[in-house]
């Protein structure tokens, strides 16, 4: 996606696919021509979203919200069970 002519949104938390984003973004047009950004769950690993700006990465910080966000949040755990000790180290964290 980052190869093609549109806006790439990279919506992880997995460091090993920020690592590998990262290095296909380096000197690419998708980064010269602002076409990405990284999307991250609000309260999840904090620090890696302060990280990312301050290499100087456009961040979108996503916040489920309304009536079925209960339902949502637990898609995302079930989608991928490494999720759950994201969510628990930032609550422990702070």
């Amino acid at each position: 996606a980052l190869a093609g002519p549109g806006f790439t949104a990279i919506a992880t938390h997995d460091d090993t696919m920020i690592a590998r984003a990262e290095r296909t973004l380096a000197g690419s047009r998708a980064a010269a021509e602002g076409r990405y950004e990284f999307q991250l769950l609000y309260g999840v690993r904090p620090q890696l979203q302060q990280a990312l700006v301050a290499r100087g990465h456009p961040v979108r910080v996503c916040a489920p919200f309304g009536t079925d966000w209960y339902v949502y949040f637990g898609r995302r755990l079930a989608e991928r069970p490494a999720n759950v000790w994201f969510v628990v180290r930032s609550m422990v964290r702070g």
